[in-house]
């Protein structure tokens, strides 16, 4: 055979080119999972627990709010009406 590709018939090629992109996509992939474990998980995860914090401390405070409101809204005891 040939070293000049085009000499080479079509399945071949085919295959061959298949293969290489297959390496690649493989290549590629390992990449961007390294990328996601590495950068993005941690980064997720320091937000969404900084966020939590900050919503558990938001709902405290509303709850004393209501606390405050419910206290301040609670009427005297029940006086008989004429």
């Amino acid at each position: 055979m040939s070293s000049d590709p085009k000499n080479r018939p079509f399945d071949e090629r085919f295959n061959s080119a298949i293969h290489e992109a297959t390496n690649r996509i493989d290549r590629e992939s390992e990449k961007l999972i390294a990328y996601l474990n590495d950068e993005v998980v941690p980064a997720v995860r320091e937000h969404s627990s900084r966020g939590l914090r900050i919503a558990a401390d938001k709902l405290a405070k509303f709850a004393d709010f209501m606390d405050q409101q419910s206290g301040a809204n609670a009427s005297p005891p029940d006086e008989k009406k004429p």
